[in-house]
């Protein structure tokens, strides 16, 4: 993460609770140029207060780590801010005058864009039809993308624009559209988006992440995602204006795809590398047919050319990385590392902290290997939320047995895998304490874990991720990123009767956070700092 200038305050915020592993009890801190300088007691913050520009009373309120969402689509996040979000539509028909409305107020626009639709919650239990959508629109190019963005429904008018798309993979006439076709009209949309219209999306996105306290995003874009213009965009408008930090993932495989992620700014050709789609979509690739479908999915991938890119980075000096949710897609990427790694070497295949993005089906044996090579699992807790249990749509995809498999963080933890978490928003909503809930309150039991190994894997997860172990938490060197929040009592929670019962014992000196049991209201974020410099303060604070 690139560094800004520091500012040239220096801070003491006392009177508060500053969440802090040099001292569980603080109430005060110091920054100075960008850093945290001290944090402490309110008796020895006094001796601090003569010589700092500015003092900030934090009367009571929390201080923490500012959040690192770690997989992000910040343009169409904004887009879904700022346009048409189906994502609350109760049913296939409030969506369809929801797409009526939008279309009667946007008569200039190129291209209507929508996001967010999930037939599996409504009470049709089907996508909307081509007909149905030329009629509301009047016959005006739209695209609609599922929930999971890897399946989409569009007018007639938009396959105009794509007249190749009927003989790609992927396209069904009276199916939402998948794979090559997929990505073809997606492509079409986007790039009628104009630069003003992006910038206020990207604009639109990182104020909305600011104002949840949220100090850094991992932008994963790609060939197949966005374009290198909105990507390159994005990274200047980040470094230029004041707001989160932005970091890049470009997924596009190779030599070629190494070569652009480092002329683009990437940090690493990773993030939404497809080896696979997802399950709603039923592209996820699985060793098993679905439980509602005759087929296993889709496999863009084999475990060769995952061996080759893995390669490829790690001889560069970047981050490889990969897209994959099914059972089979895991397994090819576990298999395409440890080739990898006999090829050039365990440890340069370790020291590269490569990533996978979602891993969302995982066996004992895939888990170990993650742990053995070194992977980073950058994960999703608010699928859990929004698609598990008994009648959530995992059960309907794979069946009650597999479906409670899905997304064991607690796994994953005790096998010493590091865990960053994240959204994939505009897939879920940008939600930092939503996520630690989720990730605290699995449904599955045995896959939880305690809101402070959650709110570790949301702070300090993101920075290690990016190679980064100085940040993440406010100690003594590390950059000044934090929110302050307006809460509750503050609590040490922990998932279940296994976890040691001193870690829940005040005088453990372990570091309270807020309670986050569901049906409790969530914090409420007051300010954000990034790198010592205010980007976001709440109205009337």
């Amino acid at each position: 993460m690139n560094e800004r200038p520091a500012p040239p305050q220096t801070v003491l915020l006392r009177r508060g609770e500053v969440h802090s592993p040099a001292d569980p009890f603080a109430t005060a801190m110091v920054v100075e140029r960008g850093q945290v300088a001290w944090v402490g007691s309110e008796g020895a913050a006094d001796a601090f207060a003569d010589g700092v520009d500015e003092i900030v009373d934090l009367h009571g309120a929390l201080v923490t780590p500012a959040f690192t969402d770690a997989h992000v689509h910040t343009t169409s996040t904004g887009l879904a801010l700022t346009g048409l979000d189906l994502s609350r539509a109760p049913s296939l028909a409030a969506a369809l005058a929801l797409v009526r409305d939008f279309a009667a107020a946007r008569p200039d626009d190129r291209v209507l864009l929508g996001h967010g639709w999930d037939a599996a919650r409504w009470p049709e239990r089907r996508a909307p039809r081509r007909d149905e959508l030329d009629e509301v629109t009047g016959g005006r190019p739209l695209y609609l993308s599922r929930i999971d963005v890897h399946s989409a429904v569009v007018t007639t008018a938009l396959l105009a624009l794509v007249p190749h798309v009927r003989g790609t993979a992927g396209f069904e006439a009276d199916r939402p559209l998948t794979r090559d076709a997929h990505h073809a009209v997606r492509a079409a949309a986007f790039a009628a988006i104009g630069p003003a219209q992006r910038a206020a999306a990207q604009r639109a996105a990182l104020a909305h992440a600011a104002s949840l306290g949220i100090g850094s995003v991992h932008e994963c874009g790609g060939p197949e995602i966005s374009s290198e213009g909105d990507f390159t965009a994005l990274l200047r408008l980040a470094a230029e204006e004041s707001g989160p930090r932005v970091v890049g993932y470009w997924a596009e495989r190779g030599e070629g795809g190494v070569a652009r992620a480092r002329d683009l700014g990437a940090l690493g050709a990773a993030g939404d590398l497809f080896v696979d789609g997802a399950l709603g979509s039923h592209t996820a690739c699985l060793h098993q047919p679905y439980a509602d479908a005759g087929h296993t999915g889709t496999a863009y991938l084999d475990a060769a050319e995952a061996t080759a890119h893995v390669v490829a980075c790690t001889e560069a000096g970047l981050q490889a990385g990969f897209h994959a949710i099914g059972d089979a897609a895991v397994t090819t990427v576990v298999e395409g590392v440890r080739a990898a790694a006999e090829k050039i070497g365990l440890a340069r295949v370790r020291a590269a902290r490569h990533r996978v993005e979602h891993a969302e089906m995982l066996t004992p044996e895939t888990v170990a290997a993650f742990a053995e090579l070194g992977l980073t699992a950058s994960v999703q807790p608010a699928f859990d939320a929004l698609w598990g249990g008994e009648g959530g749509m995992y059960a309907e995809r794979l069946g009650a047995e597999r479906a409670r498999t899905l997304n064991p963080f607690a796994a994953l933890l005790r096998a010493g895998v590091p865990l960053a978490f994240g959204s994939d928003s505009p897939v879920t909503p940008l939600d930092p304490w939503g996520t630690v809930r989720a990730a605290a309150f699995h449904r599955t039991p045995e896959h939880r874990v305690s809101v402070r190994a959650a709110f570790t894997a949301h702070t300090r997860g993101g920075w290690r991720a990016v190679g980064r172990d100085d940040a993440g938490a406010l100690v003594p060197g590390a950059p000044a990123d934090y929110a302050v929040w307006r809460t509750g009592g503050l609590v040490v929670q922990a998932p279940d009767d296994r976890v040691a019962r001193w870690s829940t014992d005040p005088r453990s000196g372990t570091p309270g956070l807020p309670d986050l049991t569901p049906g409790s209201e969530l914090p409420v974020c007051l300010r954000t700092v990034v790198h010592g410099r205010t980007v976001f303060v709440r109205p009337g604070e």
